[in-house]
């Protein structure tokens, strides 16, 4: 992910979701490879019935990887000419280099990349789709507080209710956050990707679609994701030619990418395995450290609602940070935010969100303004998009209001 955020916050996961999602939600955001710890062997999940491409969970970002850069491909066949990927001299030349800087078998890397094959549903899904003049955070949020996702989430909670308490009590993260991510990214394990991960990530390291605006920059991530992916393979006894996942690569309940799982994924349900295909409780525990992970503040809340004083309204100050919480309550107000009791005892920075409802000249509403705080920020950094973020909270916050009434 290249955030346009300004944080040198270096966040780590995952691409998001259904292609119909990125094209309401902002751009997703990369997390950065990191050296992974021993796992052991996990068993697969039988592949998913359904085609569709499933959401994927967000990218890490774009900073300076922990290792050495995989080295650049060299120049292939035209993308339209090769099949699988033993066809491809840079793919081979990647192959080679990663084994040798991993100390890996060679011969095996190269038969796993070669044995990838091209897959242009994942070229096609990788575009930025048509950027709409206005974006719809109504339209966006009816695609997740949904009654087939509400009684979804409600059972998962039900059934797991012990692991998502002691996730609450031993991260800080609450359970209704675990829960809406969960629900937002898989709908609960039942949408978790039918694109072979090898074939999606080989894909688009050396065939990342050179219209995109960063190019480069995209396939150089997913090479360092293909490295991970094989790597972890390695490690743990898991078959690559097998897993599957997201038209990116992103894999199990979470959608972690491959950097993710190595720098996050924990054995939460105590078996001495990390299993996010098959573990749920894993799932939750690993979700649950990556926000910790990622500076999630307990008892602090997300957002708040925020209205404006027109007479000394500065809202293109206000919105120039982005999502990123860069005014204090005093400063927030002195540029014409009003903060309701709650807000104005916040203690630390705030941000201006603005999630737009359509054309208003065209029946859509006003936009929909919130103040967003440090641990809003966090939220994002599982996928950079405010209304991502939003969906998430308030899935998670009225699947808590249900499972908890009287």
């Amino acid at each position: 992910m290249s955030p346009r955020s300004r944080s040198t916050l270096v966040p780590a996961l995952l691409l998001l979701s259904l292609a119909g999602v990125a094209a309401q939600a902002q751009t997703t955001v990369e997390t950065t490879p990191v050296a992974p710890t021993d796992v052991p062997a996990i068993t697969l999940p039988p592949a998913p019935p359904s085609a569709e491409p499933a959401p994927t969970a967000p990218l890490p970002a774009a900073t300076a990887p922990a290792e050495p850069p995989p080295a650049a491909p060299a120049a292939t066949p035209p993308a339209a000419d090769i099949t699988v990927y033993a066809e491809s001299p840079a793919a081979m030349a990647f192959a080679d280099d990663l084994a040798q800087r991993r100390g890996l078998d060679p011969l095996w890397v190269r038969e796993q990349i070669g044995a990838a094959r091209r897959q242009p549903t994942s070229i096609r899904l990788s575009l930025p789709a048509p950027r709409a003049a206005f974006k719809n955070w109504a339209a966006y949020r009816a695609r997740f507080i949904e009654p087939v996702r509400l009684r979804a989430g409600q059972r998962f909670w039900d059934t797991h209710r012990a692991a998502l308490e002691r996730a609450e009590r031993e991260y800080g993260v609450p359970a209704s956050l675990i829960v809406g991510v969960i629900g937002v990214e898989t709908l609960y394990g039942q949408h978790t990707g039918n694109f072979r991960v090898i074939d999606a990530l080989a894909t688009l390291a050396f065939d990342f679609p050179a219209s995109h605006p960063r190019a480069e920059a995209r396939a150089e991530f997913f090479r360092s994701e293909l490295e991970q992916f094989l790597s972890l393979s390695q490690r743990t006894g898991m078959d690559p030619q097998a897993l599957r996942g997201s038209y990116a690569g992103a894999m199990g309940w979470p959608q972690f990418m491959p950097s993710s799982w190595a720098r996050f994924a924990i054995d939460f349900d105590g078996d001495s395995k990390i299993d996010l295909f098959n573990s749920p409780v894993d799932a939750i525990g690993s979700v649950a450290n990556y926000f910790k992970a990622y500076g999630w503040q307990p008892g602090q809340p997300t957002h708040y609602t925020v209205g404006f004083d027109l007479n000394r309204l500065d809202k293109e100050a206000l919105l120039a940070p982005d999502i990123l919480p860069s005014f204090s309550v005093e400063s927030f107000v002195a540029k014409g935010a009003v903060l309701d009791a709650e807000g104005k005892k916040h203690v630390g920075k705030l941000a201006l969100i603005e999630l737009q409802n359509g054309d208003p000249a065209n029946g859509g509403s006003a936009p929909t303004y919130l103040a967003g705080t440090d641990n809003f920020y966090v939220v994002t950094r599982y996928n950079w998009s405010s209304y991502y973020a939003m969906a998430v909270i308030e899935l998670g916050q009225t699947i808590e209001a249900l499972v908890k009434r009287p």
